[in-house]
């Protein structure tokens, strides 16, 4: 059977699986669409809210990101984990105890304020479909790759099945779906690790193997990637090379942003007491630990494997032929990926071979002078591909090949679900039914939660044929306009009585809209291509790059909001007594269809 049909296979499967749970879990009321009838189980919740979590960014991207820039990308792990830390302790029980639907429905009453409740609309809309571009970035990467078609077809593709049980299941649907794409995830992102830990270092755990020893060498794995990439003129993999401002700040920015992401928030509407959201939080960290621990092995391995794949015979030695690449076996995965356009090989000086070294280093230019090489001539390695790739690169079974397609995929549309469950949320009921028409049907509320829903999805596949990064790189732009618009709002709302409605939509709107022209500054205006003065090099403000500003947004939001509130009107007593009972997390008041 040849790889494509076991593509199909596993790829089919696991979609009618998803379809299936969704048609067996449809919504049929507004609080089973929005909150699953407030009935999941904790550990349920909590796969549920890991597959959620886990989305293209963590299972496509983020081992790709460190593995060609190694121990700085280590932020990604950082931020995103600790973030669920700030999330169990400062958020999750605390709104599970308010007993409402959403997150803007919470600010909207906290802080007494239709107005405050349509710029929480507002902010949510703007960060979720910056994060939905990144996850459907990923589907077309995925797709492309495993049906054998365009990047661009394959996101069409993708758009379809999201649409197709998604926008019936509500999230009902989407949670017990989730579950399911949890478990396809977790084996997808494991079992070749494992293999690839066996392989390379004779340790099935691949988190150990990555401290452990090299089988052919006998070095301890990390010194000997470590040297194979400074031989290659490319900086040292474990060391630290970027600027520790931006690096604290791109932390700080991706951890408060996971807190106030609202796609993740909603997951801990659906459990039936206050405690359940503690404990959802936790087996959520647990099942996420378990890729997040994964992670870094798979980044150094697959460096490893690709290095030298290029450098059959050792840096010293010849680099790879284009012959050996046509007609060897072990090389059929970069022909396999050509075809998508997110991997390119060039042989500029025609002597039959292809050189992979950094051409920008000034050491390597020497050498490239003296061997007569014109450049580096792996031409375009796209980060997102490489967890994809990765069982082809180690030259593992056809149906890990398969199975890692239906988790890449499984990721990808997991998390697009959830973010276009917000979306549809914040519009239908409230923007439509929260200040719109308030006498609308539950009948007419769900079927605007649809409607908003698809149109959602057609605005994110339009954004992600031209996303403004990989999709790691996209979500935490998202990361930052929630950590600099959200967060701060929620952390207010729960722990100060001080902040009022106006120093609350000051601090928003500050935070939200710093934030966005500092992004479009240096990633272009609306993401148009050409449009940007400044790049994430060069940025405008000393070494803050475009996607760490959100920490720098949060605490913009936060002076705002309490300068404003210091020159208005005291918050009204009734609203301070309102944050003392949120405050004592006992017992979940009954959720208000309103």
């Amino acid at each position: 059977m040849d790889q494509f049909t076991i593509n199909l296979i596993f790829v089919g499967a696991s979609f009618a699986l998803y379809i299936g749970i969704a048609v067996w879990a449809r919504a049929g009321s507004t609080s089973e669409f929005y909150a699953a009838g407030r009935g999941v189980h904790p550990v349920t919740n909590g796969m549920a809210t890991a597959a959620d979590w886990m989305s293209a960014a963590s299972f496509i991207s983020m081992a790709g990101l460190i593995a060609f820039v190694g121990y700085d990308n280590s932020t990604y792990l950082m931020g995103w984990t600790g973030g669920y830390v700030l999330l169990a302790l400062l958020l999750a029980p605390y709104l599970r105890k308010f007993g409402k639907f959403t997150v803007s429905e919470f600010i909207g009453d906290r802080f007494y304020s239709p107005t405050a409740r349509m710029v929480a609309v507002a902010c949510l809309i703007i960060a979720s479909t910056t994060y939905v571009i990144g996850q459907m970035t990923g589907v077309g990467v995925a797709f492309g790759r495993f049906l054998e078609v365009s990047n661009t077809t394959g996101l069409l593709v993708g758009a379809v099945i999201v649409f197709a049980y998604a926008v019936f299941g509500g999230m009902k649907g989407v949670t017990y779906t989730q579950v399911a794409q949890y478990c396809v995830l977790i084996l997808a992102y494991t079992i070749p690790a494992i293999f690839i830990s066996l392989q390379l270092t004779g340790n099935p755990i691949p988190a150990l193997g990555l401290f452990g020893d090299h089988v052919a060498s006998g070095e301890p794995l990390l010194t000997k990637l470590d040297q194979i990439v400074r031989e290659l003129g490319f900086s040292e993999y474990t060391a630290h090379h970027t600027d520790t401002l931006n690096m604290v700040l791109f932390t700080l920015s991706l951890m408060i942003g996971t807190a106030g992401l609202p796609h993740v928030i909603m997951r801990f509407f659906t459990v039936p007491r206050v405690a359940d959201a503690r404990w959802s939080a936790g087996w959520a960290l647990v099942f996420i630990a378990l890729l997040y621990l994964t992670a870094p092995a798979v980044g150094a391995m697959a460096r490893l494997n690709i290095t030298e794949l290029m450098w059959p015979n050792g840096t010293d030695g010849e680099a790879v032929s284009v012959q050996m690449i046509a007609e060897d076996d072990e090389y059929d995965w970069m022909a396999t990926w050509q075809k998508t356009g997110l991997l390119g090989f060039e042989d500029k000086n025609g002597d039959g071979r292809i050189q992979y070294y950094n051409d920008a280093n000034p050491e390597m230019q020497a050498k490239a002078a003296e061997n007569g090489w014109e450049g580096n001539e792996l031409t375009n390695f796209n980060r997102d591909i490489l967890v994809l790739a990765n069982p082809e690169i180690a030259n593992l079974p056809g149906w890990v090949i398969g199975l890692v397609a239906a988790g890449g995929l499984a990721a990808a549309l997991s998390t697009a679900a959830g973010l276009l469950l917000a979306i549809s949320s914040a519009v239908s009921h409230d923007l439509i039914k929260g200040q719109l028409n308030p006498s609308i049907s539950e009948k007419g509320e769900l079927l605007s939660a649809r409607i908003a829903m698809a149109v959602a999805i057609v605005v994110a596949t339009y954004l992600g044929l031209n996303p403004p990064g990989f999709a790691a790189q996209t979500v935490a732009l998202a990361f930052g306009l929630a950590a600099a618009s959200i967060f701060p709002a929620l952390m207010m709302g729960i722990f100060s009585k001080k902040v009022n409605n106006v120093g609350a939509v000051a601090g928003m709107l500050a935070g939200l809209v710093v934030t966005l022209v500092y992004i479009f500054l240096h990633k272009g205006w609306f993401f148009i291509p050409d449009t940007n003065s400044f790049t994430d090099a060069d940025p405008l403000l000393g070494t803050i790059q475009s996607t760490s500003f959100g920490a720098v947004g949060a605490m913009i939001n936060f002076v705002v909001a309490y300068v404003v509130s210091g020159m208005t009107k005291e918050t009204p007593q009734e609203i301070k007594d309102l944050v003392e009972s949120v405050r004592f997390p006992r017992g979940a008041g009954a959720a208000q269809d309103h």
